[in-house]
């Protein structure tokens, strides 16, 4: 009977450690085979470029190349759908944006629940959004640019590159919280819009920091504020919108997720290569020339700035009454 019984202790023990000894395998011969990381923006945009760096550094250390997928359309909704719909096995990545956190309240017919669905990995980078002027308006700050909004409602014309982009929701948020009533002009595209807001055909815009540093330095637009809790250390003299206008923010941030069910220790793995790409010399300074900052956590860091920030964007929404094209 002892015989028996240690025989069959021995094969309990044995079973209880292969999930322990798969889920070691498993992250230790992760990847396989080539790894898509999908990018819900057309090739050459910020998010691309950024995505294709971060792909560069995870090729060279995971030993599989990581191909970079441009699925645009759909304000980033084909891309992420491709995602959802993939296996969970860390072989398809989904390149995260404010935008999947504004859809989520913004798109009510959307094939898949972006929280539920979509599981967070790492948090890559966060940018302010600078609030640009035409330099032929005569407010010079924050606190002046408000009393001309107040003064002349319906005459401050705001563009944006769409109806629901960071830009445009970042500007619903400026109009709540300052009680102004700037008109939207949607575009198709952050270029043109910027186009008319240096011909004066509109007045302002918020628009990443990314895609206006060269303006703003040139003299061609005036940059009031940036959008971030603080100063940026890359334009230290201009102000937060947040001095003016207590508790203002808007962030154009980025990351990787993967499909719902993707083994944890893959997510582990991924998010500890991704954020030693971040502290890497060679990264931190490609950020620094795109204008932008490495924004390291866990995956539950980046499960909590996406809850916090699909709520944050649907209480705007939801506020201005905005509906997807």
């Amino acid at each position: 009977m002892n015989l028996l019984r240690r025989k069959f202790l021995h094969v309990i023990a044995g079973a209880a450690a292969l999930p322990a000894a798969s889920r070691i395998v498993c992250a230790e011969t992760y990847p396989v085979r080539p790894v898509r990381l999908i990018v819900g923006a057309v090739a050459g945009s910020a998010p691309d470029i950024l995505a294709r760096l971060m792909g560069q550094w995870l090729s060279e250390r995971l030993g599989q190349p990581f191909v970079i997928e441009n699925r645009p359309g759909g304000g980033t909704n084909i891309g992420t759908e491709a995602v959802v719909k993939a296996p969970a096995d860390g072989h398809t990545l989904l390149l995260v944006a404010p935008a999947n956190a504004i859809n989520a309240t913004l798109n009510e017919r959307l094939g898949f629940n972006f929280i539920r669905d979509i599981a967070p990995v790492a948090t890559m980078t966060r940018e302010p959004l600078a609030m640009l002027v035409n330099p032929s308006m005569t407010a010079k700050t924050v606190p002046e640019f408000i009393g001309y909004a107040k003064s002349n409602p319906g005459k401050v014309n705001m563009a944006s590159p769409g109806i629901g982009t960071l830009s445009h929701i970042a500007g619903e948020l400026f109009n709540v919280m300052t009680g102004v009533s700037m008109v939207h002009v949607p575009y198709r595209g952050g270029a043109p819009a910027l186009t008319d807001l240096i011909a004066g055909q509109v007045q302002v815009m918020f628009i990443p920091l990314l895609g206006s540093t060269e303006y703003i330095r040139a003299g061609a637009l005036r940059a009031l504020a940036v959008t971030t809790a603080a100063r940026w250390h890359a334009l230290p003299d201009i102000p937060a919108v947040a001095e003016f206008v207590p508790d203002f923010e808007a962030s154009a941030w980025l990351g990787v997720g993967a499909p719902k069910g993707t083994p944890a220790e893959i997510v582990d793995r991924l998010n500890q290569d991704i954020n030693a790409g971040l502290a890497s010399p060679t990264i931190k300074a490609r950020l620094m020339e795109q204008g932008t900052s490495a924004l390291v956590g866990s995956p539950t860091d980046f499960s909590k700035l996406i809850a916090d920030e699909t709520e944050k964007w649907g209480k705007v929404i939801r506020a201005a009454n905005i509906k997807a094209e």
